[in-house]
C-alpha cells in the first residue's frame, strides 16, 4: 500500500514540474516574441504603400539594356538591415503623384545607381570613406562602366549583415571576379568554406570589404596570410633555414600554390618612406622612361635597369629609390588556388639551383596612382649581373640567381672559415714534436744547477 502511494505521489510531482515546465517555456517564448516584435520597426504608412506594388512582379525596361526587375519582396525587406528606413528616406525626389506615370530620367541602371550611391555616405560614413580610398573607387573615377558601386554589391532592399553565413556562391565578388573566385572554390580555403567552415577565409576577409587595395601593394598578402596562421614563421623555422627571410622574400601562394607557375617581380620602393614607389596622377613617368628604354621590348638589360634608378632618384636623394625582390605567382588567377599544407613546396632544389624556373621570368614593377601594378619585364640575365648587383641588393639566392664571382667569393670565404682553424690544429700537432724537444732541453738545463745547489 505504501509502495502504491509513494508511485501516486511521485507521478503526481513529475506532472506538476512538467506543467511549470511548460508554462516556462510559453513565458520565454512570449518574451522572446515581444522583443523580437519590439526590435521591428513597424513599417510605415508610405513604406506599406510602396511595397503594396512593388512586392509584384514588375520590371523596367531601359533602351538596349535587360529589363530590370522592380520586385521588392516585403518579408525580404523587413528580414534587411534596412527594415527600419523608410522608402521616402531614400527616395524622397520620387512624386507619389507622378510616380510611374512619367519617364525616368536615367538612361541606364548604372547611371540610376550613381545618382544613389551618395545616399548611402549619409548614414555609412565611415564605410563610404574606406571605399572611396579603394581601388574600385579609383576604377569609378577613371570612367569604368563595370566598377562597383555600393548597391552592386548590396541590394538596398534586402542587405543583410556580413556576418550571416551565405552559400559562397551568392558573393557579390564573383560576378566581376569570376576566373578568380572559380580557383578559390576549389582550392584549400574555398572548400572550407563550402563545407561549412565559417573560419576558413571569404574574399573580404583578406582582401577587405570597401578598402580594397591591390593585391601586390606592399605585404598585404604575407600579412593576409599571417593574420590567420600566426605561428607561421615558428613552424617554418623548424625545417626552414632562414625563415625570416624567406617569408620576406617570397609570397605564400610560391610554395603553396605548387603547380602554379612562378616569377622573380622587383618593385621600386622607397627607402626613405619604407614603401613602396608610386607613380603620381598624370604623370606617367614609368611608362615614359620603361618604353622609351627598351624599344625593342625585349625586357629592360642591366645598363637600362641601372639607368631608369638614376632617373628616380633624379629629383630626391642618390640611393633612395631601389628594388625589392620578391619572388610570387604569375596571376590572381593562381595566387587563389592554394592546396593543402601537405603538398606545399618543400624541396630547396626548386629554387636554389643553377637555370631554377622561378628566375627565368623577370618584371619590373610600380605601384600606379590607384594601387594596381604598373609593369615592364627585365632580361632574366640582370639577375647574374655582378653590376646589377646594388639594384637587386637582398635578392641573391644562392645556387640560383649564379653570380659567378660571388659563388666563387662565398666559395673563398666559407673555406677561410674552415681553414684558420684547421690550420692552427695542423701547425699545433705539426709543431708539436718540436715542441717537446725544446721543453726536455729547458728541463735538462735545469737539471746540473739544481744537483750543484743540493751537493753546496
Amino acid at each position: 500500500m505504501s509502495t502504491t502511494r509513494c508511485v501516486l505521489q511521485y507521478a503526481a510531482l513529475a506532472q506538476k514540474q512538467i506543467m511549470m515546465l511548460a508554462a516556462t517555456v510559453v513565458l520565454v517564448a512570449g518574451l522572446c516574441a515581444t522583443t523580437v516584435h519590439a526590435l521591428a520597426a513597424p513599417l510605415s504608412t508610405e513604406t506599406r504603400a510602396c511595397l503594396a506594388c512593388h512586392d509584384k512582379p514588375m520590371v523596367k525596361q531601359f533602351e538596349g539594356a535587360e529589363p530590370v526587375s522592380l520586385r521588392i519582396s516585403t518579408q525580404a525587406y523587413l528580414d534587411s538591415m534596412h527594415a527600419a528606413t523608410a522608402c521616402e528616406d531614400c527616395h524622397a525626389d520620387v512624386d507619389p503623384k507622378t510616380h510611374a506615370k512619367v519617364s525616368s530620367p536615367f538612361k541606364s541602371r548604372r547611371e540610376l545607381s550613381m545618382s544613389m550611391r551618395d545616399l548611402c555616405r549619409t548614414c555609412h560614413t565611415k564605410k563610404f570613406t574606406q571605399y572611396e580610398d579603394s581601388v574600385h573607387a579609383a576604377l569609378v573615377r577613371e570612367g569604368s562602366k563595370t566598377a562597383p558601386l555600393c548597391s552592386d554589391c548590396h541590394n538596398p532592399h534586402t542587405v543583410r549583415q556580413g556576418k550571416v553565413a551565405e552559400p559562397i556562391a551568392s558573393t557579390p565578388c564573383a560576378r566581376c571576379h569570376q576566373d578568380i573566385f572559380k580557383a578559390y572554390s576549389q582550392d584549400v580555403h574555398g572548400q572550407q568554406r563550402a563545407g561549412g567552415s565559417t573560419a576558413a577565409p571569404l574574399c573580404a576577409n583578406c582582401h577587405q570589404a570597401h578598402a580594397v587595395k591591390a593585391a601586390s601593394l606592399g605585404d598585404g598578402v604575407k600579412k593576409a596570410c599571417l593574420s590567420c596562421h600566426q605561428g607561421a614563421v615558428a613552424a617554418h623555422s623548424q625545417w626552414l633555414p632562414n625563415a625570416g627571410r624567406h617569408f620576406e622574400a617570397i609570397s605564400c601562394p610560391a610554395c603553396h600554390a605548387p603547380d602554379a607557375q612562378r616569377r622573380v617581380n622587383l618593385r621600386l620602393y622607397d627607402l626613405a618612406k619604407d614603401r613602396q614607389v608610386s607613380e603620381k596622377v598624370g604623370v606617367p613617368q614609368f611608362t615614359r622612361l620603361t618604353d622609351a628604354a627598351d624599344t625593342k621590348d625585349m625586357g629592360l638589360d642591366e645598363r637600362a635597369l641601372w639607368s631608369l634608378l638614376k632617373e628616380f632618384n633624379r629629383n630626391g636623394e642618390e640611393g633612395r629609390t631601389s628594388l625589392r625582390g620578391r619572388l610570387e605567382v604569375n596571376s590572381g588567377v593562381q595566387a587563389h588556388q592554394m592546396s593543402d599544407a601537405s603538398t606545399a613546396i618543400r624541396d630547396c632544389k626548386v629554387c636554389h639551383q643553377s637555370g631554377a624556373a622561378p628566375f627565368q621570368s623577370v618584371s619590373l614593377t610600380i605601384a600606379g596612382p590607384d594601387g594596381r601594378p604598373l609593369r615592364h619585364g627585365i632580361q632574366s640575365d640582370v639577375l647574374k649581373s655582378l653590376t646589377s648587383m646594388e639594384s637587386v641588393r637582398g635578392f641573391y639566392a644562392i645556387g640560383s640567381t649564379r653570380i659567378v664571382l660571388l659563388d666563387r667569393l662565398l666559395v673563398l670565404v666559407l673555406l677561410g672559415s674552415i681553414s684558420v682553424p684547421l690550420g692552427h690544429l695542423a701547425l699545433k700537432r705539426l709543431f708539436r714534436s718540436a715542441r717537446e724537444r725544446l721543453e726536455a732541453e729547458r728541463l735538462a738545463a735545469q737539471t746540473p744547477n739544481k744537483e750543484g745547489l743540493d751537493h753546496e
